[in-house]
């Protein structure tokens, strides 16, 4: 039998024990109910998330900025340049994503258009996050009127010496705008980007290459 001072004992343990309980599940109880309320504030956007940082895939690149040229004088057109033919502007399309199939939807769109798709070599070595345009001094004209063919579109200037435009088709790419959304007509002048600078304070970036072409694969200015 045992003695009252021990049934004593394990009754005061057994009240302790139960209050542990309840503190522990009330504070689960709060926890999960302000987690309740901050998700549905976020869901809301009476709040913004903490983690609305863009995931990006391992491997991808961060791009640098580089300086937009600002379009060249035209002699004959003291509002500035006209929009290239879409016949007269020739595009390579490359694949910067790793997705296949994204050079041959973006050809079929251009090249219905209008555009000269000189080719779709292959992938560059580093994935990108952005599409972008490269082009030399000769093809900043063209340049612009591809770029008018998408909601935003990066520009950089490389040391490629014809008028072929390289479309660098990134991760996180922007389809072209419909027909109808481009605002471009042939006899109204182009507007330079903003915080545009001129061609001759700037140092064009090497030219990237596809990982399978050689010297021997540069297209020649047409003639």
């Amino acid at each position: 039998m045992t003695s009252p001072g021990y049934d004593q004992a394990r009754v005061e343990r057994r009240r302790r024990e139960h209050e542990r309980q309840a503190v522990v599940f009330g504070v689960l109880i709060a926890f999960l109910a302000v987690c309740g309320i901050f998700a549905l504030a976020v869901y809301s956007g009476a709040i913004s998330s903490p983690f609305n940082r863009p995931f990006t895939t391992v491997g991808v690149s961060e791009q640098k900025t580089y300086p937009v040229p600002c379009l060249p004088p035209v002699k004959g057109q003291p509002d500035g340049a006209l929009p290239t033919a879409y016949t007269d502007t020739r595009v390579r399309l490359l694949n910067a994503s790793g997705e296949q199939g994204l050079a041959s939807a973006h050809e079929t769109v251009l090249a219905d258009r209008g555009f000269v798709i000189v080719g779709t070599p292959g992938n560059v070595p580093t994935p990108l996050q952005e599409s972008e345009l490269r082009f030399g001094k000769k093809g900043i004209v063209q340049a612009y009127t591809l770029a008018a063919q998408f909601p935003k579109m990066r520009m950089v200037l490389d040391d490629r010496r014809d008028s072929v435009i390289d479309l660098l088709i990134g991760e996180n790419f922007d389809p072209p705008l419909d027909v109808e959304d481009v605002e471009l007509a042939a006899d109204q002048p182009l507007r330079n980007a903003e915080g545009c600078v001129s061609v001759d304070e700037i140092t064009p970036e090497e030219r990237i290459k596809p990982a399978k072409e050689d010297e021997s694969d540069e297209v020649q200015p047409a003639k």
